[in-house]
């Protein structure tokens, strides 16, 4: 019998240790949270744990880029897919915004979770918030529409807002931009 895992065994296991770790650096913080915490909670061991991720500042990253870019296939799709503006927009919001923000809003580290991210892997950051523009522009069909939709997204999270409450934001964002004409003018 193989030593090794299947393809799918090994993709399961590595979402596994993504879900650990993100759960312990939002609620202990990147630097009280041990590899030992995360292989714990991932029920494996240190070692193996090693064998994905060289140390925990990649494993973090990798916890970030997995939460940034996983609704981005949902997001693009939401983009290109049928339904009003608004409910495209919305389609995107929940995808790369909502979705993400609910696991994180009220762990005691999110808002350090979120800033180290970012500083960590600012390409990561740079390339999530290049697609979110290139969904919301399909959309609204107007760059700088897309940029002012965007940079007031990115500020409804400056207060840590509940989850309940992001929604409600993104809701009158998303009303106020649904019957946006794109200046056609050229």
């Amino acid at each position: 019998m193989s030593a090794t895992l299947s393809k799918d065994a090994s993709a399961a296991r590595h979402a596994q240790i993504l879900e650990a770790a993100r759960w312990c650096f939002l609620n202990f913080g990147f630097s009280k949270t041990s590899l030992e915490d995360i292989a714990r909670r991932a029920g494996i061991s240190r070692s193996l744990l090693y064998r994905s991720f060289k140390d925990k500042e990649h494993l973090f990253v990798c916890v970030f880029e997995d939460l940034l870019m996983s609704g981005m296939p949902a997001a693009r799709a939401a983009a290109e897919g049928r339904g009003s503006r608004a409910e495209r927009l919305l389609g995107v919001c929940q995808a790369v915004l909502l979705r993400p923000w609910a696991e994180m809003a009220g762990a005691p580290m999110a808002r350090e979770f979120r800033d180290a991210c970012s500083r960590l892997s600012p390409e990561v950051a740079a390339q999530q918030r290049g697609e979110i523009l290139q969904c919301v522009d399909d959309i609204l069909e107007d760059t700088f529409a897309s940029q002012v939709f965007l940079v007031a997204l990115e500020g409804f999270l400056a207060d840590q807002p509940s989850a309940d409450e992001l929604g409600r934001r993104v809701a009158v964002l998303v009303e106020r931009f649904a019957d946006f004409q794109p200046d056609r003018r050229a």
